[in-house]
Parts: C-alpha cells; sequence; structure tokens
C-alpha cells in the first residue's frame, strides 16, 4: 500500500517530519529497521536522494541509527534524542500536549536560569558583571511593551548565562529561545509578572556584581517560576506517577 504523495517541494522535509512523526507515535517502534532507500522512495514517491537526507535529518536528531549490518535502526527517543525535538513534539502532535510541554519548557528555563545566576555571581568577570548591570539598565529603559521587554529580556539573560561560564547551559539557552519557547506556545500574557517586574531584573543585577550567589539565585528562581503555567494535573511525586496504579480502596475493619 503506497503511502500518501508528498508535495514536490522540500521533499526531504517532508519526508524526514513523517518519518519523526511515526517515530514519536510508536509506528515505528524502537529497535524496528527503516525500509531500505529504494523501497522508502518508492513508497514515499520521491528520489532516493530525499531518502537519503531525510534520514540524515533522523540521524542528527538521535532518532535512527546506522548498525554495522548497514540497517538504520529506529532508537528509543525518549533515550537518545537531545532538547531540540522539543520542537518536533509540538509539530507532532505526540508526546505531552501543549499545555504540559509549556510547563516543562518553562520549568527548564527556571532551573538553568536559576543556577546560570549563582554561577554568574560567582564565575563571572568584572567585565561580564558589568555588562549584565548594563543591560538591566537597557531593560528598565524598554518600557511596558511586552514584546520589547521580551527581546531586552532574552538579550539579558544571555549575558547571564554566558556569565555563568557553563556551555550546556548556553547550548540549552540557544535551543530555548531558537524556538522550544514559540513551539511550547508560551503566550506572552503568561509572562508579565516576570516581565514588568523592572526592579527584580536591576536587584538580580545588583547580586551578581555585588558577587552574592546565594540571594542571586533565590531572586532568578522566584522571577522566572512565575511563568511557569499552572500544571493541569495533580503534581507526581515521581517518574511514571501518571501511570501507575491506584492503590485499591480500604475496607472498614481490614488493618491500615
Amino acid at each position: 500500500m503506497s503511502a500518501p504523495p508528498l508535495r514536490r517541494e522540500t521533499v526531504s522535509d517532508q519526508l524526514y517530519a513523517r518519518l519523526r512523526d511515526r517515530i514519536l507515535a510508536g509506528s515505528l517502534p524502537a529497535g524496528q529497521a527503516l525500509t531500505a532507500e529504494r523501497e522508502m522512495a518508492a513508497e514515499h514517491g520521491v528520489n532516493r536522494h530525499a531518502v537519503r537526507e531525510a534520514v540524515k535529518r533522523l540521524q542528527q536528531a538521535r532518532l535512527v541509527e546506522v548498525s554495522h549490518g548497514g540497517r538504520t535502526l529506529v532508537l528509543d527517543w525518549r533515550h537518545t534524542a537531545g532538547l531540540d525535538l522539543a520542537t518536533g513534539l509540538a509539530e507532532s502532535g505526540q508526546g505531552p500536549d501543549l499545555p504540559e510541554l509549556a510547563r516543562d519548557v518553562m520549568e527548564m528555563r527556571a532551573c538553568i536560569g536559576a543556577d546560570a545566576a549563582r554561577l554568574c555571581a560567582a564565575r563571572s568577570t568584572d567585565a561580564q558583571a558589568a555588562a549584565v548591570v548594563e543591560a538591566a539598565g537597557r531593560y528598565a529603559a524598554a518600557g511596558p511593551d511586552l514584546a520589547a521587554l521580551g527581546a531586552a529580556d532574552v538579550a539579558w539573560w544571555r549575558l547571564i548565562v554566558e556569565g555563568s561560564g557553563n556551555l550546556a547551559y548556553l547550548l540549552s539557552f540557544n535551543t530555548l529561545v531558537g524556538g522550544a519557547l514559540d513551539t511550547a506556545g508560551i503566550p506572552m500574557s503568561l509572562r508579565t509578572a516576570e516581565l514588568l517586574d523592572v526592579q527584580a531584573h536591576l536587584r538580580l543585577a545588583a547580586h551578581i556584581a555585588e558577587r552574592e550567589p546565594g540571594p542571586a539565585e533565590r531572586l532568578a528562581r522566584e522571577l522566572l517560576s512565575r511563568s511557569v503555567p499552572p500544571s493541569t494535573a495533580a503534581e507526581p511525586s515521581a517518574a511514571g506517577a501518571r501511570t501507575a496504579p491506584s492503590p485499591p480502596p480500604h475496607k472498614a475493619g481490614e488493618p491500615t
């Protein structure tokens, strides 16, 4: 049975998205081999070059790997994929729904930002700390427009993350501002309490300049946590708690 035809423009991108969605949905489960290049090209009505490009992108996303025997095997993306896949999850409709994904992304942002502020206060050079203070001043002058504040906020936080000296944080920050925040559907209105608190931004910059890691971390966490969406369900006590079975109801007369 042939698959639906792809649009002729950017067919490799379309094929990548189609295969990615099947992997995320589980219809191409971990451990299964993709069909051979020639058969896949015929199935999707594309040339073999488009197949190679699509598979290459799947490899880059760590969704598949080429085995020693030459077969391309599907990986368990929960164990191999990186933060960049958050965009793909939102586009595909697989994985967590958008409210959950928004919460997850903003929780990560708050965690990274708080620790980056702590490290920036402890590690940054005098020039980096001064740049954070100057950027906070520009932030205060940006006015009440949320879009302008949002752009100034990104520039300010980039200086803090760079000042932390943590490359992993910087790369995660790049992914967040490079598309994950937009893809997760974070409305600007959700960030109003954070963005409009100019004084908190100025105080945080001062904590960094005065080399106060503890206060910097606490203020950054409090400020960024304001933009974390409320959970749509009860908080799980541990990973996997959402699907854990409920204990049987206690009956009168039985020991507790």
